[in-house]
């Protein structure tokens, strides 16, 4: 049974890397998904036949409880999937991972408390049981972290929280002070003289990495909300990983390994493209509290454009960019974009998309709206493959962006986002912002584009502003 286990989980492990590799690009992200799916049924249904093969899983309550928990999971899975629309996908990205960090909590625990015969050296001494209490406090640890740090990203990305960084007195020390008390409470544990005698120390380190895992999230502010949805992706997998080495489960730990590393190399391309360090988001708010406070609003004056007008400039523009931004998710008008895409390509308008790496409220977020409506792949062009075609742009339609077009990235040290690489839209022959209003983003900072000479602002709901200007389009 071991052999054809462990041929099941190999097997498992190819599906979840060439679910990986079809994860990377647009056009095989569907057969990426079938393949996620199909390697986790497999893996799924072998632990399953295995735990009632090796006699642990006879026919009684444990096995009627194992069937019950994956019966209920599934269905909330299922209702979850099929209920969320886009603009809630990131908050159910956040809350899956807190599940993940959740478990890997609960398997360390109890792993401890009953170790598995797999994992007598957790009773025993020596160098064996060193190991096994250190995988236990590594995976509970890691797992807490994810957990708390998940659930407040979730409340941000939803909106329950404030999205501006929470900048304590002294952050960087208290960080530095709970790993330390972290790993400095290892000691009691693994010296612990019986079974069950570190609990205490295990539980006071889980409130420690808890703790953490809120101060992480909370000091971390909305423009790098994306990059932190990708870093909590890496913490689960890390976390699912410390429980397969706990369980003494190979698939549990390659796939662990995949998402982690995935996730860590995700976050470190997105903060590449962000001009940011990997620390300067991991330890939220770095540096922040040296920037000079603003030196008041910029002069200026902010000019409306009507339907028609900008319909008429539309018609008439040989070269016409889109930027997306979560307004557009919010407002749902992407399938009206599409079609608004399709009338000026017919009138022989060369339309295209620029993408931020941060745009939206996940990695890839515009990428996956724009897909669903049918927006061809070959004109959604990322940041720096276009960023430099806007000179030479008639004009810009920024649908819902905010932070992601602002020019004081780049030239006000003022800014918390100064040093972020931006869409230099302004550089454009004339730039339509479409929003329902004046307020700012999600990072909190107003905006000095509006109040350039060349930029109009089309102010409504995105979807009937679109629906609008392609009505007149089509005229």
């Amino acid at each position: 049974m071991n052999g054809v286990t462990t041929v099941a989980y190999l097997m498992s492990g190819v599906l979840f890397i060439r679910s990986l590799g079809g994860l990377s690009k647009q056009e095989t992200a569907a057969r990426g998904n079938l393949y996620g799916m199909l390697g986790m049924a497999l893996a799924v249904a072998v632990a399953g036949v295995t735990w009632f093969m090796t006699g642990a899983g006879a026919v009684g309550p444990g096995m009627a409880l194992l069937i019950g928990s994956v019966v209920v999971g599934g269905a909330v899975g299922v209702v979850l999937a099929r209920r969320v629309e886009m603009t809630g996908m990131p908050e159910l990205v956040a809350i899956l991972h807190s599940f993940v960090g959740l478990a890997a909590v609960l398997v360390g625990i109890s792993s401890y408390l009953a170790p598995r015969s797999e994992h007598a050296a957790v009773a025993g001494g020596g160098a064996a049981h060193v190991v096994a209490m250190v995988e236990i406090w590594v995976g509970v640890a890691v797992g807490a972290l994810t957990f708390t740090g998940s659930i407040i990203a979730w409340a941000k990305l939803r909106g329950t929280l404030s999205g501006k960084p929470l900048l304590l007195p002294g952050r960087h020390l208290l960080n530095a002070g709970i790993a330390a008390g972290i790993i400095g409470l290892a000691v009691p544990f693994v010296n612990a003289s019986g079974p069950g005698q570190g609990l205490i120390w295990l539980l006071l380190m889980t409130v420690l990495a808890g703790a953490l895992g809120i101060h992480l999230v909370m000091a971390i502010g909305g423009a790098d909300m994306p990059v932190v949805v990708s870093l909590l992706n890496s913490y689960s997998g890390w976390a699912a990983a410390a429980a397969g080495f706990v369980l003494a489960n190979d698939l549990l730990i390659v796939t662990g390994a995949l998402v982690g590393a995935s996730g860590a190399i995700l976050s470190i391309i997105m903060c590449r493209a962000m001009n940011r360090s990997i620390l300067n988001v991991v330890f939220g708010g770095f540096g922040t509290g040296d920037v000079k406070p603003s030196e008041g609003p910029r002069s200026g004056e902010v000019r409306e454009l009507s339907v028609d007008e900008t319909a008429a400039r539309l018609r008439t523009a040989k070269s016409v960019i889109i930027v997306p931004g979560y307004g557009m998710a919010v407002a749902r008008a992407q399938n009206a974009v599409q079609e608004l895409t399709r009338a000026l390509r017919e009138q022989g308008v060369t339309v295209r998309f620029a993408i931020h790496p941060v745009a939206g409220r996940l990695p890839g977020h515009m990428n996956v709206l724009l897909a669903e409506a049918g927006v061809p792949y070959d004109v959604v062009l990322e940041m720096e493959h276009i960023n430099h075609d806007f000179t030479s742009t008639d004009a810009v339609l920024v649908i819902g962006a905010n932070d992601i077009v602002n020019p004081g990235a780049l030239d006000d040290a003022s800014s918390p986002i100064y040093g972020m690489p931006v869409l230099e839209v302004w550089k454009s022959k004339l730039v339509v912002v479409l929003k329902r209003g004046m307020a700012a983003g999600y990072a909190g900072v107003d905006n000095p584009l509006f109040l350039l000479d060349n930029t109009r602002m089309l102010f409504g709901d995105a979807r009937k502003s679109i629906e609008a200007l392609l009505t007149a389009v089509r005229k």
